[in-house]
């Protein structure tokens, strides 16, 4: 594949030599920046929208602040690939998101660049106070930057952290990366509010005081608010801004693929703040690149494409992914059931309620990313009457833990939870795999959890979720393909806590809870082939459990090994209490809990990762074999 033209990138080592260049060269420098990321992630795929849009306002930060002692916080960080090819990692660029190569986040361990890592939304601000907090108490820290988008933004953690850092009133930079794009067009006040600053300071306004900046600025400046805003739009009057009744000194908006605006602004927002200072910066997502700001989602996230066409590869599935699964069979329920709605957080298509949504647009609310509201509103409404099914990826429901407790669990309110992304995810890598829900889930009151093994599970519990009006209930299932059953035309309801035999052997059983059953199967024909024989069942609930299904697995066979696509202390850890309870222990009983191992597991693909967590065939049938006191010689095990 032909290499973009870079001359001045080439010579490119660090953020330093940025600093020796004039705006004319940087603006050059931009375009060879962008042309790298659109080559780059036509070979490895990944959030190519975002990245574009911050080519200008990545370059400016870096040649005017002093990175990395000045502390470059990228909100969520998909939008870092510019980031990464200036501070010395465009060699491994083209690893970006594969096993053992870049994350396609910031990461602390793998730069000074990266002063704080990210994924989730919405921590930048925070993290940038804390920065400021040990700067002024003496640690060798300089400036802090926080770069968050319009999206993020409108989260409640970010407008507590504006809050606190308003109040401390200490020197600080927030800068508003403002596409008017999230993942999905951004909902709510904010993003009309927003919008408005856009009427009341218009860009050719701007344009003309950048040309003339440094010549125009006023002589004795004022205190307090106004000075950021005279010094950028020449404005004296006492029209305020939310983000100076926080605290902040507001300057913008401002072009963010104007390079000498951005410069001229940055610059003097540098040398003359002494307190918190929010720079509204708007920008095009997928800036420069025809494709990605043609596309709906502005390229959010892309697999391998050519970099000419825009086309991406696309892959000939042999089944439908689960999320679509899940939405076709939420609209059905929707259709049957007038009491049924939808909440996503700012994630409608990834979450498949986009599909209700076509249908029924009235009954599917996005909140925005703010999962604490989605979930307590998700309450409000169970209350009311209504079924709500709340459509959360399983790590960024943790960030709606307390209101799962609090306002949903403890009410015992009946919010069906349909839990995406469960399991280890593959490119994302850590920051996104569900590894967690199990356990935060089965551990409360009231709760129902259950795991789909496949996609015609999956669509049996959607019907299981809507007519459970007792409390809260919630299903987990992976993201990828299905593994090609047939779905049901009409799906019916399962008895709450009771799973089932898929195969019957006499030597060993397995009880595996969710997607991983496929994998099991695999397990126990290598088990078969040295004459083992294995029970595969298939617990569908990891709360309640199937007691009767446990305790004649545990009577009638020589190991009993539990598996499940989860950290420990989940479905094992349940099933292993109740054994405990039961005094099945005291007499002895061989058992096993396959889980994914007490660590984060960098991206790779799916089956790398899952390699790596010591859950694939040979290892599920090497843990049975032990279990049963046999040698393991034909079964071909990784060491």
């Amino acid at each position: 594949m032909t290499r973009p033209d870079t001359p001045i990138l080439d010579h490119i080592a660090g953020p330093a030599d940025l600093r020796q260049m004039d705006g004319r060269t940087l603006a050059k420098l931009s375009q060879e920046v962008r042309a790298e990321v659109v080559s780059a992630v036509s070979e490895t795929g990944g959030h190519l929208g975002s990245s574009l849009g911050v080519v200008e306002l990545t370059v400016a930060i870096h040649a005017v602040f002093n990175t990395p002692s000045d502390k470059l916080i990228f909100d969520v960080g998909h939008q870092c690939y510019p980031h990464k090819v200036l501070t010395g990692r465009r060699d491994r660029i083209r690893t970006l998101r594969q096993k053992d190569g870049l994350s396609g986040f910031t990461k602390r361990s793998e730069s000074e660049y990266d002063p704080f890592g990210a994924a989730h939304s919405s921590t930048s601000i925070s993290a940038a106070l804390g920065f400021t907090i040990g700067r002024d108490m003496g640690k060798p820290t300089g400036d802090a930057i926080a770069v968050i988008g319009d999206g993020a933004i409108s989260a409640g953690m970010a407008y507590e952290a504006l809050n606190n850092a308003g109040a401390e009133g200490r020197r600080l930079f927030v800068i508003l990366n403002d596409n008017e794009m999230s993942i999905a067009p951004p909902v709510g006040a904010m993003s009309a509010y927003l919008s408005s600053l856009y009427a009341q300071e218009p860009f050719q306004k701007m344009r003309a005081l950048a040309e003339g900046f440094e010549s125009a600025l006023p002589g004795p400046m004022r205190d307090g608010a106004r000075r950021a805003r005279q010094i950028v739009t020449g404005q004296g009057g006492e029209t305020g801004s939310l983000f100076e009744a926080l605290g902040f000194d507001y300057v913008g908006p401002i072009d963010g693929h104007d390079m000498g605006q951005l410069l001229s602004v940055l610059r003097s927002a540098k040398a003359r703040a002494t307190g918190p200072v929010l720079i509204h910066c708007c920008t095009v997502k997928g800036k420069g690149y025809a494709p990605a700001e043609k596309a709906a989602d502005c390229g959010h996230g892309v697999s391998k494409f050519d970099p000419v066409t825009g086309e991406q590869a696309k892959s000939k599935p042999t089944a439908p992914a689960y999320t679509k699964v899940f939405g076709q069979a939420l609209a059905d329920a929707a259709a049957r059931d007038p009491d049924v709605v939808a909440i996503t957080a700012a994630m409608p298509s990834g979450t498949g309620v986009n599909i209700m949504a076509e249908r029924y647009p009235n009954r599917v609310f996005d909140v925005g990313i703010a999962e604490q509201h989605g979930v307590t509103f998700a309450a409000g409404m169970a209350a009311s009457g209504l079924k709500p099914f709340a459509a959360i990826y399983s790590t960024f429901l943790q960030r709606g833990y307390d209101q799962i407790v609090h306002d949903v669990a403890l009410q015992n309110l009946p919010v069906r939870f349909a839990i995406d992304r469960a399991g280890l995810v593959g490119a994302d890598g850590a920051t996104h795999a569900g590894a967690f829900d199990i356990g935060y889930l089965s551990a409360l009151p009231n709760m129902t959890v259950m795991a789909a093994s496949d996609e015609a599970e999956l669509v049996h519990m959607v019907e299981t979720a809507r007519v459970h009006d007792s409390g809260p209930i919630a299903f987990r299932y992976p993201r990828g393909n299905g593994v090609g059953v047939a779905l049901p035309e009409m799906p019916q309801p399962f008895e709450i806590g009771k799973g089932r035999v898929v195969e019957e052997g006499s030597d060993v059983a397995f009880l595996s809870f969710g997607a991983h059953l496929g994998v099991v199967r695999e397990a126990t024909a290598l088990l078969a082939s040295q004459g083992v024989s294995a029970t595969i069942a298939d617990a569908r609930f990891a709360k309640p459990l199937d007691l009767d299904l446990i305790h004649q697995l545990a009577r009638h066979h020589g190991a009993l090994l539990t598996v499940e696509q989860g950290a420990r202390g989940g479905f094992g850890a349940q099933v292993l209490h109740a054994l405990a309870a039961s005094g099945a222990f005291d007499k002895g009983l061989a058992i096993r809990t396959l889980t994914l191992p007490d660590r984060f597991i960098d991206q790779a693909s799916p089956a790398e990762m899952y390699e790596e967590a010591g859950l694939t065939a040979a290892d599920l049938a090497k843990s049975a074999m032990q279990a049963l006191g046999r040698e393991t010689k034909v079964v071909p095990l990784r060491a």
